[in-house]
């Protein structure tokens, strides 16, 4: 292909990227942001509408003072130029102009600061909450554990659902593309819920804007806030911290329901925790590792490996690799524990999501080891830790 055969291709290319991007920016994402949205997300608790307030009271304030400074400016310009006239005034200072120039933006000041401080000190406070929820960022997904209130007890892995397909320009792109999860939090309206936020391996932010709430995850730090939501719907965020290579895949969504379905979805996810829970004792078959395992690979590891396990940056390829292709041993130590770029994942997914995944690594792509990790491998390796 000549040179202006390549341009062309390339330009054409361009035209389609942002032919697809108009497209999808022309549709409001629900729960999320809003075509041409200019101002916050819409409160959906008392603390974002007490935000709103300040913000325009704010703004308002900003704005007179700023056509009051500058209008009298150009004014004195304008009137009191040399060119018709005019001759500059020698006089010492004024003690009044002085006093007011003084006071009056300390009192605007004051008339500011009141208002956004009984607001910042009730965003910090968290006693009297019905559910607190423990939030841990991982790269690059949430985990929730409910630890407090109804649904203790209930644990799981929040995770960006959409395709790399998708995300790859190979697939149509969905209404809430890069801000739905496989996972939702799911909390009771009118039910104050608090957060505790922690993160695995380096600096998170759980937010989400319609609740007016943005809080960091700390590794090695716990710090809580809270929210309480005043409406029933599906609310959206992202992690606001820049967390990696795929921090803009890490979103957040919150299902707010009445307490009614609530507690049948409490209920059904207990059952389902149950029904998951995974017996030690218990062989697998080869081919029921592997189906098991490429989905948890899917979910956790694609990310960094490439889903065809040729690996990326940091992450170095599954396929053909030495560790892999090693003593099982040996892999399920660096799994359950980490190394360099690469979290722990004993303390995110279970014993058997762990055995099963070491199963399919070892024998997916071009690996053909025919081995077979079972539950109790990776329990009797947590144990020897």
């Amino acid at each position: 292909m000549n040179l202006f055969g390549k341009v062309t291709r390339a330009s054409l290319y361009v035209v389609a990227a942002f032919g697809t991007a108009f497209a999808h920016a022309t549709e409001n994402m629900p729960g999320g942001p809003a075509v041409n949205q200019l101002n916050f997300a819409a409160p959906a608790t008392k603390i974002m509408a007490q935000i709103h307030w300040l913000h325009w009271m704010m703004l308002v304030i900003c704005a007179v003072i700023f056509v009051g400074v500058f209008g009298v400016m150009f004014y004195s310009i304008l009137r009191h130029r040399k060119s018709i006239g005019h001759k500059s005034a020698s006089f010492h200072e004024s003690i009044t102009v002085e006093i007011l120039w003084t006071v009056v933006p300390l009192l605007i000041v004051i008339g500011m600061a009141l208002p956004a401080t009984k607001t910042v000190v009730a965003m910090k406070d968290t006693t009297n909450s019905d559910i607190t929820i423990k939030t841990t960022g991982y790269q690059w997904k949430w985990g929730y554990d409910y630890i407090k209130g109804e649904g203790e007890g209930i644990s799981f892995l929040s995770t960006l659902s959409t395709s790399r397909e998708a995300i790859n320009n190979l697939a149509p792109k969905s209404d809430t593309y890069l801000m739905e999860v496989d996972n939702e939090m799911v909390v009771p309206v009118g039910k104050k819920i608090r957060l505790i936020t922690t993160a695995n391996d380096v600096i998170h932010s759980w937010t989400i804007p319609a609740f007016g709430v943005k809080q960091d995850a700390i590794p090695g730090f716990v710090r809580d806030t809270w929210f309480k939501a005043e409406t029933i719907g599906t609310f959206r965020g992202q992690c606001s911290e820049l967390c990696g290579a795929e921090h803009a895949f890490m979103p957040i969504v919150v299902k707010v329901v009445s307490q009614e379905d609530y507690t049948k979805w409490v209920e059904q996810k207990k059952k389902e925790m149950a029904a998951a829970s995974d017996d030690p004792s218990k062989i697998y078959t080869l081919d029921e590792q592997k189906e098991r395992g490429a989905k948890v690979y899917a979910a956790n590891c694609a990310a960094c490996h490439q889903a065809n396990g040729k690996g990326m940056g940091a992450f170095p390829a599954l396929d053909g690799s030495k560790m892999v292709l090693g003593p099982k041993a040996d892999q399920i130590h660096l799994v359950l524990n980490g190394k360099n770029a690469m979290p722990k994942w004993g303390g995110v997914i279970s014993d058997g999501d762990i055995a099963a995944v070491i199963t399919y690594e070892r024998n997916a792509w071009g690996n053909k080891t025919g081995e077979v990790i079972q539950t109790q491998d990776v329990a009797n390796a947590r144990a020897a830790n």
